[in-house]
């Protein structure tokens, strides 16, 4: 994958038009509020994020859990002023996660 941006696994319901957008929203959470991107494991990614981004937090990880079942978000409380967002999905999906990880951090630097 050349396009750090062009993570979206084949299976996602979102219309093809509408995924540079969703793109760019995370790149833009993840240019302005992320901390930290681990991948604690080959279907688990771990990012941590400034608290002050909650809201827009839920609203994309609800928005690409409703196009991309098979992602499943877990949104942290804030402590110490991070939220930490755990992302797992299916092995069969562990390149979509792949894809995702390269976007945020590429996003971040």
């Amino acid at each position: 994958m050349t396009d750090v941006t062009d993570w979206t696994p084949e299976a996602c319901t979102l219309p093809t038009a509408a995924r540079p957008l969703r793109h760019a929203e995370f790149g833009a959470l993840f240019a302005t509020a992320l901390r930290d991107v681990t991948a604690v494991s080959p279907t688990r990614l771990r990012m941590r994020f400034d608290a002050t981004a909650g809201t827009e937090i839920t609203r994309l990880t609800e928005a690409e859990s409703a196009c991309c079942s098979f992602f499943a978000f877990t949104i942290g409380k804030p402590t110490n002023g991070l939220i930490t967002v755990d992302v797992d999905v299916p092995q069969s999906r562990a390149d979509g996660l792949d894809g995702l990880a390269a976007h945020a951090r590429a996003a971040r630097r």
